[in-house]
């Protein structure tokens, strides 16, 4: 399927145009090594028409998929590896368990019995390591990310390896998805998937549902996708058009189920007459931006067990995060610039802003809200032509269970990731073979 999708004029070596292998000097004057875009579009594209839904991606979607790849250090790879591991590590301990869900909605308490889904990490890169900037439960664009980063194999140069095997994402979602039925229900056999968001045909990455939808399918699972209104809870299932469903694939960034529409897919998760993945358990455990100020905490850390190793990885992977409370508000203001605020249970970016950006009106609506404040760390750069501006690079790391899965990087202007800037979208991460990156001394 994606043979189409071979960059046009790809070299396969980079040793004329970047001498230097250094993730650096790849990152700065590399661009022959490149997939298309249109035609990843194109497979979107013929999806959504087999659904009847006839759309022009590139229109729609012209800034979905960056033509080139973001190199990163394979030290750095690693190190984010290590995070993750020490993120899972933490949430297993009762001391960090019992902080983060005093803080939680009530319905977060319920703990069903499983991890929760895939996690995105987002880190930026330092000359100094990896910097984690947050956690989110449901992160989208993995499968669309695996499609592009099969897309950069075909034509990756002999210095580069793939940081991951994006050929085996599929059946890593299923293994994934039938380990969180398992825990939740027993011995039971799924039969019945829903994939659930407020507004499907409405959401930027509806296509990643699609294929979510077929993949599902593909493993013999009856599979829909709806909203929540369309759901029925009764006789102790919870039903669609009549036909009842196993397990829910959450999409909503209700978080706690709290809006009146989501009312009888609360109602069955409480009563336990469905599976659901992402859950509030999870959110609470691992995407609350207030849990950051814990995972920087050494001291806390320590006290609540973390072993040395996890410790250390921590306190050297996360910016300084505080709660924006009555005590620290005039001083949080004066040194506004240094920071990025946050509301607690927020996604995408949504009613965050960096401080230099900050109103005095805006300020005195934070004070009314849960609000993290983050010290600022400036993202790395991709330059995607000679003449023009770079852009500006966030990694995602799609892990479960403490364990990498796909890295995938997001290039985008302005303050925060978009699907906007020309040149920009997801892009798939690659970095140097060994020998090379011996070489290049390993440097960002």
């Amino acid at each position: 399927m994606l043979e189409s999708a071979l960059a046009k004029n790809a070299h396969m070596s980079c040793v004329s145009c970047v001498p230097d292998y250094s993730a650096d000097a790849l990152n700065e004057n590399c661009f022959c090594v490149a997939s298309d875009p249109s035609e990843l579009r194109a497979e979107l594209e013929s999806l959504l028409a087999a659904r009847g839904v006839s759309a022009s991606m590139a229109q729609t979607h012209p800034h979905l998929f960056a033509s080139l790849p973001v190199y990163v250090p394979p030290l750095a790879i690693k190190q984010i590896a290590s995070v993750v591991e020490a993120v899972d590590a933490i949430a297993m301990l009762p001391a960090f368990r019992e902080a983060v869900m005093a803080w939680a909605p009530a319905i977060a308490r319920k703990d069903p019995g499983s991890p929760g889904g895939l996690l995105g990490l987002d880190f930026h890169l330092t000359a100094n390591g990896p910097r984690l900037i947050e956690i989110n439960t449901n992160p989208g664009g993995v499968l669309l990310n695996a499609m592009l980063a099969q897309a950069q194999r075909i034509c990756m140069p002999k210095q580069m390896v793939a940081t991951s095997d994006p050929s085996g994402v599929d059946d890593a979602i299923i293994e994934i998805i039938k380990t969180e039925w398992h825990l939740q229900r027993g011995t039971r056999e799924l039969a019945s998937i829903a994939i659930v968001d407020e507004s499907p045909t409405g959401q930027y990455l509806y296509p990643e549902f699609l294929l979510f939808q077929d993949l599902f399918r593909r493993h013999g699972y009856e599979a829909e996708i709806c909203t929540p209104q369309a759901l029925d809870h009764q006789d102790h299932r919870l039903e669609l058009n009549g036909r009842p469903l196993d397990l829910i694939y959450n999409r909503l960034t209700d978080f706690a189920l709290q809006k009146p529409e989501n009312h009888a897919l609360r109602e069955a998760y409480v009563a336990g007459d469905v599976a659901l993945s992402p859950h509030p358990h999870a959110h609470a455990l691992y995407a609350d931006k207030r849990n950051l100020i814990l995972l920087g905490n050494a001291n806390f850390l320590a006290q609540a067990g973390a072993s040395p190793g996890t410790l250390d990885t921590l306190s050297n992977a996360i910016p300084m995060t505080r709660l924006v409370s009555a005590d620290n508000r005039d001083w949080l203001w004066v040194n506004r610039r240094d920071f990025f605020f946050k509301p607690a249970g927020g996604y995408g970016s949504r009613a965050a802003y960096r401080g230099d950006k900050l109103t005095r009106r805006v300020w005195d609506e934070i004070a009314a809200a849960a609000y993290v404040a983050q010290a600022i760390v400036k993202p790395s750069e991709r330059r995607t032509s000679e003449s023009g501006s770079p852009l500006k690079v966030d990694i995602r790391c799609y892990a479960y269970r403490g364990k990498a899965l796909l890295y995938a990087a997001r290039l985008y202007q302005g303050q925060t990731t978009n699907f906007r800037t020309p040149g920009g979208g997801f892009a798939p991460v690659l970095t140097m073979a060994q020998a090379n990156a011996e070489n290049a001394g390993n440097v960002l």
